[in-house]
């Protein structure tokens, strides 16, 4: 099964409120924080509305 590894690289002062959530319930809380996710569809629609605040590289479990 594929793995994404999310890496917040942009500050999230001054962005909307819905993209703040979205970083929030991708489990990153800090500049420079990364979490690994089982890819989904969900995950990716979440990726997709932040996608200028992260970066994403495919890892394989």
């Amino acid at each position: 099964m594929k793995q994404l590894e999310i890496k917040l690289v942009r500050s999230l002062i001054g962005r909307k409120e819905d993209q703040r959530e979205t970083v929030k319930s991708l489990g990153l809380r800090k500049l420079h924080q990364s979490v690994t996710r089982p890819d989904s569809p969900s995950l990716r629609g979440m990726l997709s509305k932040v996608a200028h605040l992260v970066e994403v590289k495919e890892v394989q479990a």
